[in-house]
């Protein structure tokens, strides 16, 4: 029988400020650390943008392992379209230039994670396509003013109000919000990293 961890006590050490990802780790019983990583996150010349997600998200992993006795988890996500990744907006202007380009259009969302452990660093990079209605000038202006679209790639957030805009996904709808949870629970048990740590760990 498997050792139950205290309620509460980490279990594995998130390398990501993203509150998203947090709560959706929260979401499956596995309570983190937080320890942020601090990495180059330019584009190689010629890098894919899966071979991009993915190696960031080991790099985020690996730069947080000698830091933390627990295991760490990477994760790294980038909106796509026309094979060009879309960051985070710089200002209103960049992020309407997005939104308008993402508009009636379907785009990938690539989600990488990264997990250390006994195994060394396990990883893996879910696609997930998504549809965005036609959006106006003015849905997009008055987006802008929310203050939701500053820190999301691609200037938007499925999770918020942003969810008004996607008329359809194809994929892991918790990956585009930040971590696919189906993924990254078999990432954790090849780890030995329990889920619903603390009542009934899996």
């Amino acid at each position: 029988m498997k050792a139950v961890t205290p309620a509460g006590a980490p279990v594995l050490c998130l390398a990501s400020a993203s509150p998203r990802r947090q709560a959706l780790l929260a979401s499956i019983g596995v309570p983190v650390s937080v320890l942020p990583s601090d990495i180059d996150e330019t584009p190689l010349e010629g890098e894919s943008p899966h071979s991009y997600v993915e190696r960031l998200a080991v790099a985020k992993a690996q730069a947080a392992m000698g830091k933390t006795a627990l295991p760490v988890l990477g994760s790294d996500t980038a909106v796509v379209i026309d094979d060009t990744i879309l960051g985070k907006p710089n200002d209103q202007q960049h992020a309407a230039d997005m939104l308008h380009r993402l508009s009636g259009r379907t785009h990938q969302v690539l989600t990488a994670v990264a997990v250390s452990g006994p195994r060394g660093i396990l990883s893996c990079c879910v696609t997930t396509n998504v549809t965005m209605r036609e959006l106006s000038a003015e849905e997009i202006a008055c987006y802008w003013l929310t203050g939701e679209p500053a820190d999301k790639a691609g200037g938007y957030a499925i999770q918020g109000l942003a969810a008004i805009f996607i008329e359809h996904i194809q994929g892991s709808h918790s990956a585009v919000v930040g971590l696919p949870l189906f993924e990254t629970t078999h990432l954790l048990r090849q780890q030995g990293v329990p889920v619903w740590a603390g009542s009934y760990p899996l």
